[in-house]
């Protein structure tokens, strides 16, 4: 069922962090209720079982995989991730987790950021075990790092209840410049942790996911407060971005416009084969957008012909076309390149 990405041959280790969006399953060893790992999850997989990614079968970090020529990463807490596996990279991703600490206190057991960060040392000095420093500086420093990280700081934190306490402390554009702010301290520490190639993707258009639209929108227009956090967050991300690449002389970091990209969806499912963008696969209540997946949930015949697959997460397609854009899309989406011109830059500085 899967929309096939265009291949960019490399050898790369790849490392992934952030929230539900990309998790590939650590919350399968952990004690936790933000988690995926029970049917109808993983129902387009080649055995028809959950992985822990919240989609019907492969997710951004899959895609990103292929086009590199490699295996998928393995979640950290893997016991199977060690030996030969650790040249593949890893994924460090947990679901319920933002860029500030507080966010997704509802859930228990997410590895937040500054964990992630911290297992990554940890993998470090698991591989230099393994290959030694050098080499294992090398495979860092030559790896693809992304990073999927502020939805959540949104939907869980500052609009989780009405009179939040972020939303009382802050003004929404005063809370999108702290959001900036930690973010930056974030990319600093991979930065220092040896990543010199990372894809940093924004926020999609958060007030029309199927939950938000459930929850806020009678009329199915798209949340007018999220969408304003939105158009606010991704522009100074990508300027922030911009301004680290200036410091470092250097593009280290590159900025996937998914806000455009779930525009796109909203204004013209038809235009990538989708008969809906508003209406979840699997869920319940209004746009399928209420609770979450399960077994006794609506579920969609086709889920190709939806670009949600649940009440928050794209669905496989809907993913594969994402990562499409990653890959080749125009400054539009990508900035300062696309994914494939980092690439073949890379391959070019070698030979």
């Amino acid at each position: 069922m899967a929309t096939s990405t265009t291949q960019v041959k490399s050898a790369k280790a790849f490392f992934v962090f952030g929230d539900s969006l990309v998790d590939n399953g650590n919350k399968n060893f952990l004690a936790n209720t933000a988690r995926a790992d029970s049917p109808p999850y993983g129902i387009d997989t080649p055995n028809r079982r959950p992985t822990g990614r919240f989609s019907n079968s492969k997710n951004i970090p899959d895609f990103i995989s292929e086009a590199l020529g490699s295996v998928p990463t393995l979640p950290y807490l893997s016991p199977e991730l060690k030996g030969d596996t650790l040249l593949v990279g890893a994924n460090f991703a947990s679901a319920g987790i933002g860029i500030l600490n507080d966010t997704g206190v509802q859930f228990i057991n997410i590895i937040r950021m500054y964990k992630q960060l911290k297992y990554f040392e940890q993998y470090q000095a698991r591989l230099t075990d393994l290959v030694g420093y050098d080499e294992a500086r090398r495979i860092v420093n030559d790896a693809l790092v992304l990073i999927t990280v502020g939805g959540n700081d949104f939907v869980n934190n500052y609009y989780l209840i009405p009179f939040s306490p972020r939303s009382r402390q802050f003004s929404l554009p005063d809370y999108v410049r702290y959001l900036i702010s930690e973010y930056r301290k974030l990319l600093l520490r991979l930065y220092d942790l040896g990543a010199l190639k990372v894809l940093v993707t924004g926020t999609g258009l958060m007030g029309c996911v199927p939950a938000e639209l459930a929850m806020r929108s009678p009329s199915g227009q798209c949340a007018a407060e999220l969408q304003r956090a939105a158009a606010l967050y991704n522009p100074q991300l990508v300027n922030m971005i911009n301004e680290l690449n200036s410091q470092y002389g250097s593009n280290i970091f590159i900025a996937a416009n998914t806000q455009q990209q779930t525009t796109d969806f909203i204004n013209d499912p038809a235009a990538y084969g989708f008969t809906t963008s508003k209406v979840a696969c699997c869920g319940q209540g209004p746009y399928n957008g209420l609770g979450l997946c399960t077994v006794v949930s609506n579920m969609c015949p086709n889920r190709d012909e939806y670009a949600s697959w649940d009440a928050f997460h794209p669905s496989e397609r809907a993913n594969g076309i994402i990562v499409n854009m990653i890959l080749s899309g125009s400054t539009n989406y990508m900035g300062p390149m696309n994914l494939s011109s980092l690439l073949a830059l890379d391959t070019k500085t070698k030979t």
